[in-house]
């Protein structure tokens, strides 16, 4: 212990010293004359705005800049760090009336350059940089059009700059996320200048790095999280349709990764309409990019029942869906949840079992508790689960992963069935945890049954199997103890287990962003009598 911590203080130590040194580089003005190197290119290609619409959230009412006091816009010191983001990345230039002047919109902006004409690492942070170059490309009617030759040259030259700022750091930046965000404004330049030799085949090169780290054999993203391959899919589709008005030929590399990614997001999100909460997933938006996808002619399908690492089964009327993936890979596993064989049960489109969702807030103690096993609808054994993380700055990322075992898909007429089992609990407890779920479609009666199988000598385990749901569901325990039945607005289900005990119990619910509220579950929970249990539980249609 002493050994470790000692080894994660030269590293911190480390890690610190490279930062200084690294920002006196920056800071220096030899970085300042390798930035400034620029080619005095014409803008050639304008995007229009409305190609973003899937990743802007546009305003109804829109703001007109001549109400905007531009002359205190980049002196307020006091703003708060989330407000100078959205300051600085200039994406609210995207709720701007068309009607604004033109003069006062290319004012604000050449204040900003006047101001920020040299790196600093407050308003060049990366993430700001990239959004900045992409707002300011695509509101070309406000911020280029009429500018005067003088403005355009400044603003031509302060574009380039920044790019060059992306590339030299784009390398250093930690984030994937940013990395792709970074790697469309500096594709969006090359497009936008015709300089195919210097940020296009950059951009392109990087696109290529990006798609190979990123993603597994089959197009879903390594770190098996929903929300983020939506995210690539967005901006993939984004830099295509700059290709296309462009008037220049889509790589190979883009088409391919649309067509794999696609796949992802109609198996996650198009074959059921609604959002599955694992493994950082939130509560979406994503009617409105079926909306952006349809209008743009794209159309994806998978037919599968197993794609990365998710079991789906569905009819018109239910869908279950089941995690049997293993955990990514440490670097990869920030948004991961120990959330191994839960699932969620969709009936008439209405979420009947759930899982809790993620929390992503300023909170630790909610970071962390939405990462465990407990906010999933599967077994946890002694309170503990079945992955272990470890602090990294701010991210939770694996220690102890598991391996799953064995699992078996059937999906028949009258009969579903999922089966699979993982080692999480094995050093610990010597414990398998292995699960099936039946379904029969014509009496809609789901039979579970979760095996906690012992390979070795153990003293008795307490357990718990979780089955949480969404706030606005009702549960009542009948008069003999035995059930707990279910109000699903028009619908009602009773939930039964004959050999232990059920309860109700308060929880939290993270399903939409940055936010909680309290919701219930049905636990049971029991200590390990025999070498092998099994506990078996029944949700049926009343």
């Amino acid at each position: 212990m002493i050994l470790r911590n000692f080894l994660n203080f030269i590293i911190q130590l480390l890690e610190n010293i490279n930062k200084q040194v690294r920002n006196i580089y920056l800071n220096s003005s030899f970085y300042e004359k390798k930035i400034s190197k620029i080619y005095n290119e014409e803008l050639i290609y304008k995007p229009s705005p409305h190609l973003l619409s899937s990743l802007i959230k546009y305003q109804t009412q829109k703001i007109n800049v001549n109400n905007i006091s531009a002359e205190n816009l980049w002196e307020n010191e006091n703003i708060n760090s989330k407000n100078f983001k959205r300051l600085n990345n200039f994406y609210w230039f995207f709720t701007l009336d068309l009607k604004s002047s033109k003069k006062n919109t290319q004012k604000i902006i050449y204040d900003w350059i006047n101001k920020n004409y040299k790196y600093n690492s407050k308003s060049w942070e990366f993430d700001l940089t990239s959004k900045r170059i992409i707002a300011w490309l695509s509101n070309h009617s406000l911020t280029i059009d009429e500018g005067s030759k003088d403005y355009l040259n400044i603003f031509n030259s302060m574009i380039q700059k920044q790019t060059n700022h992306l590339m030299n750091e784009i390398n250093n930046s930690k984030n994937i996320n940013n990395k792709m965000i970074g790697c469309a404004a500096i594709i969006l330049v090359g497009l936008s200048y015709k300089d195919e030799k210097k940020y296009l085949s950059y951009g392109l090169n990087l696109l290529k790095k990006i798609s190979n780290s990123a993603f597994d054999n089959y197009g879903f993203t390594k770190s098996r999280s929903i929300k983020q391959l939506i995210f690539y899919l967005k901006y993939f589709i984004l830099i295509r349709e700059w290709f296309k008005e462009a008037q220049v030929e889509v790589p190979d590399l883009i088409n391919e990764s649309i067509f794999y990614l696609g796949q992802g997001y109609a198996f996650i999100w198009q074959n059921i309409s609604s959002d599955i909460l694992m493994n950082g997933n939130n509560i979406s938006n994503n009617i409105e990019f079926d909306h952006y996808l349809k209008r743009f002619s794209y159309k994806f399908k998978n037919e599968n029942k197993e794609f990365g690492g998710y079991v789906l089964l569905h009819d018109k009327k239910i869908s279950i869906t089941m995690d049997i993936g293993e955990p990514p890979s440490s670097s990869f596993s920030s948004e991961y949840q120990s959330g191994s064989l839960s699932f969620e049960i969709i009936s008439n489109g209405k979420k009947l079992i759930s899982n809790c969702g993620y929390y992503d807030g300023k909170n630790d103690k909610l970071v962390k508790l939405s990462k465990s096993t407990a906010t999933h609808s599967t077994l946890i054994i002694d309170d503990n689960s079945s992955c272990k993380f470890r602090k990294r700055k701010k991210d939770y990322l694996i220690k102890d992963g598991l391996k799953i075992i064995k699992k078996n898909i059937i999906f028949e007429k009258k009969y579903w069935k999922i089966s699979a089992s993982h080692d999480g609990y094995i050093k610990k407890y010597n414990a398998i945890h292995e699960r099936d779920i039946e379904y029969y479609p014509e009496e809609f009666k789901f039979v579970g049954t979760d095996k906690i199988l012992i390979k070795k000598s153990n003293s008795n385990v307490k357990f718990d199997i979780r089955f949480h749901l969404e706030p606005n569901i009702k549960l009542m325990k009948t008069q003999d103890n035995k059930a707990i039945l279910i109000e699903l607005e028009d619908e009602g289900w009773k939930f039964t287990c004959d050999n232990f005990n059920i309860n109700i119990d308060n929880g939290l619910y993270f399903g939409n962003k940055n936010s909680y509220t309290q919701n219930q579950n049905i636990f049971i929970s029991g200590i390990t009598s025999n070498k092998n249990e099994n506990i078996t539980w029944q949700l049926n249609k009343i």
